[in-house]
Parts: structure tokens; sequence; C-alpha cells
């Protein structure tokens, strides 16, 4: 069983390190949802017409077809692979950060 009860968020530098990544956490997720959206809803009802003069090489299927039905669960998919990602390194530096702040307590008592 450990002893650690979490960051102590009583210190101004280390509740300001907490914001920082919940920003970065809701700002990469607004951004992947917008292009998820935008994708599903844009490609696939919007513009879905327009790009029906395209077939899908291969296929033959209208591209505008192909978006609605198969090409937002791609995105979606692809969503999900980038969060996971851009959360690893984001998770990474923060961790980091947190470390420097604490060796800085710690050489500082």
């Amino acid at each position: 069983m450990s002893n650690y009860d979490g960051p102590d968020l009583k210190r101004p530098e280390i509740h300001a390190a907490l914001d920082r990544y919940w920003r970065s956490n809701v700002r990469i997720m607004i951004v992947l949802l917008v292009i998820w959206a935008s994708v599903s809803f844009g490609c696939g009802i919007l513009i879905a017409d327009w790009l029906n003069q395209f077939r899908l090489p291969g296929t033959g299927f209208p591209l505008g077809f192909w978006f609605a039905q198969q090409g937002s669960i791609v995105a979606f998919v692809l969503c999900i692979l980038a969060y996971c990602l851009l959360m690893n390194r984001l998770d990474r530096r923060h961790h980091e950060e947190l470390e420097s702040i604490n060796k800085k307590k710690t050489a500082g008592s």
C-alpha cells in the first residue's frame, strides 16, 4: 500500500500545472470532436451530393455515400487513436512537470 496522497493542491504551482493539464485535455477533445463531426455531418450529409460525383476507387460507390456509411466510423477510430497518442504525450509532459516541481520543493526544503 502506498503512502502517496496525491498532489498538494494547496501549492499554487501544482494547482497551475493541473489547470494547464486539464485545459490541454479539453482542447484536444474539442478539436478531435470537431473533426469527427465535420467528417460525419459535413461529408456524409452537407456536401454528400457534391462528393457523390466522385467514385471510391475499386468499389464504384459514390464518395458521399461512403463517407455517410464508413467514413465517419473510420474518422472516429482515427480520432480515438490520435487522442490516445496525444494524451500519452501530454501525460508524459505533465508527469515530468510535476516531478520538476517536486524536486524544486525538496531542494528548497
